[in-house]
């Protein structure tokens, strides 16, 4: 027998119950931030588009690479990289295989996978947060023990996880760092994505998925090894991976852009008024990550930490912090230096020790770079 996951339904305005108004959030989910994007694509798009779906498959990758329609309304890219790896995880959540998005930290998996969710069914919210302590009843149900005590098992009793009411309900779920989640907790998603079934056997009942659900995993290729997937799960996936950007000029694009949403939400000064420091921190973080100078000239030791593009993205907006509180306003080296060194050095004997020969190798040498010089010496101090 099936069971039926009834949505929530609350009635209580936001305001009175504490919540937050998409308006008022620090950080919208996606679907609220680009309401206005994604009505436009989707009063405009008449391709056809899989049960349940917002919008057509070429809307979904329109809406994450960015493009002009017709009206000339302008869609900003929410993803800076190659147009087919987009097409073919599209296409994937278009079919009945789940979706893994693969790659190193700072490829922005989180964030695709979000504007995915978004632009497929509008709700990016139906999200389960892999860590080591996730538990099984996070990908299939808990209970309300209140209930069960009192009444035993009973529908009333059940507690459906982000992942049953997405089955029910024909939507796309998420689940972040898979490979965080205990082995025999990664493998309740087998029979999910195998037989798109989930049984409940205190109720001799299951609830099966309906037209329109898929799941977007994302994974770190970093974490190899930690809790590394079956080869029963990883078939029921297809896998995307996610490059670090290609070329300084995308990732200085990615990281101006990022900082410039967040910087926004939090009243900071405009990004273009520090282009300049975010292409030194992105180069300071490529070629250290790269393990030789954007010229090709001199090899370096690459430190212990990840130099993400994610975290040049925090470096940037922290710097920016410090110009609007503490500054003019406008973002300087002295900024982003001490941000940097926190983001280099992770192993205080090591690393400090290739953060120093870099200075002394490369910045004290570059031209135009004196005053960055100094105020990496001055917190290295």
């Amino acid at each position: 027998m099936s069971v039926s996951v009834e949505p929530t339904s609350v009635d209580t305005p936001a305001g009175e119950r504490g919540e937050s108004r998409p308006g008022e959030a620090l950080r919208p989910h996606a679907e609220h931030a680009f309401a206005a994007e994604l009505a436009a694509l989707a009063a405009q798009d008449d391709r056809p588009r899989p049960e349940r779906w917002l919008l057509s498959p070429w809307a979904v990758a329109t809406y994450l690479l960015g493009g002009t329609l017709p009206d000339g309304t302008v869609i900003t890219p929410k993803y800076v990289g190659p147009r087919r790896i987009v097409e073919v995880a599209v296409t994937t959540l278009a079919t009945d295989r789940a979706l893994l998005l693969l790659g190193v930290p700072g490829t922005a998996k989180t964030w695709v996978s979000e504007h995915l969710a978004a632009a497929v069914s509008g709700d990016s919210t139906l999200l389960v947060q892999g860590t080591a302590g996730t538990p099984e009843e996070a990908i299939r149900y808990g209970w309300n023990y209140a209930q069960l005590l009192a009444h035993g098992p009973s529908r009333d009793a059940l507690v459906p996880s982000p992942v049953m009411r997405a089955m029910a309900e024909g939507m796309t779920a998420r689940v972040e760092e898979l490979t965080r989640v205990p082995a025999d907790v990664q493998d309740s998603l087998i029979t999910i994505l195998s037989e798109k079934t989930l049984p409940i056997p205190e109720l001799g009942q299951e609830v099966q998925a309906v037209r329109g659900f898929n799941l977007i995993a994302t994974a770190n290729d970093r974490d190899r090894g930690v809790n590394d997937l079956s080869s029963a799960l990883r078939r029921r996936f297809n896998t995307v991976v996610l490059p670090l950007p290609a070329s300084a000029e995308d990732e200085v694009d990615i990281v101006a852009r990022r900082v410039d949403q967040i910087g926004r939400s939090l009243d900071l000064p405009a990004v273009p008024d520090g282009i300049d420091e975010i292409r030194r921190v992105v180069t300071v973080f490529r070629e250290l990550r790269d393990g030789i100078t954007s010229d090709g000239r001199t090899k370096l030791k690459s430190p212990s930490g990840t130099l993400s593009t994610a975290e040049a993205i925090s470096v940037v907006t922290n710097g920016l912090a410090l110009a609007a509180h503490f500054g003019d306003g406008v973002l300087r080296a002295g900024d982003v230096a001490a941000g940097i060194l926190g983001a280099v050095v992770r192993d205080p004997a090591a690393d400090r020790v290739i953060w120093q020969e870099y200075l002394e190798a490369v910045v004290r040498e570059r031209d135009g770079w004196k005053d960055f010089y100094r105020a990496c010496r001055e917190v290295s101090a």
